[in-house]
């Protein structure tokens, strides 16, 4: 199988020893996403719009791999405050998706997040890798290689 990690244009900039996200197969893993506005690299302003954003930064990845949200199979998210936090993002996800059906999603709260933050949005897509097989995909990634890096 072909690892190929993911930094499409437009995306956020990792800050430390990660990346945003990898395509194995037919899988794209988005790690988790904050809401970092990709513009200035700084969170935005407001507990709903942070969220959002979040949402909207690993929406970007994976339509850079021809995937949307609703190709989503698994998500997780990371919030500061359950009972202030979880009502914004069902809010949010039901705003984005259009409506049933959803993906199945884990949320946990947590007691602290990098920078202060409230929230943290990771994902698993479904996004088939169709043609060219034999010839270089396509993609925003670096090249790819066999295995996993060492």
């Amino acid at each position: 199988m072909v690892i190929k990690t993911l930094s499409p244009p437009g995306a956020i900039k990792p800050t430390g020893t990660w990346s945003l996200a990898t395509r194995a197969g037919d899988f794209i893993f988005v790690a988790g996403m904050r809401g970092i506005d990709p513009r200035t690299n700084k969170l935005v302003r407001g507990h709903e719009a942070r969220i959002r954003q979040a949402f909207l930064n690993m929406q970007l990845i994976a339509q850079s791999e021809g995937a949307s949200l609703r190709d989503a199979v698994r998500l997780v998210v990371y919030v500061t405050d359950m009972s202030r936090l979880r009502p914004l993002v069902n809010k949010v996800q039901a705003e984005l998706w259009g409506g049933e059906p959803y993906p199945p999603r884990t949320i946990v709260e947590v007691r602290g997040l990098n920078q202060d933050d409230i929230a943290e949005v990771e994902g698993t897509f479904f996004a088939p890798v169709v043609a060219r097989r034999g010839k270089a995909q396509e993609g925003h990634g670096q090249p790819d290689r066999p295995g996993r890096d060492k």
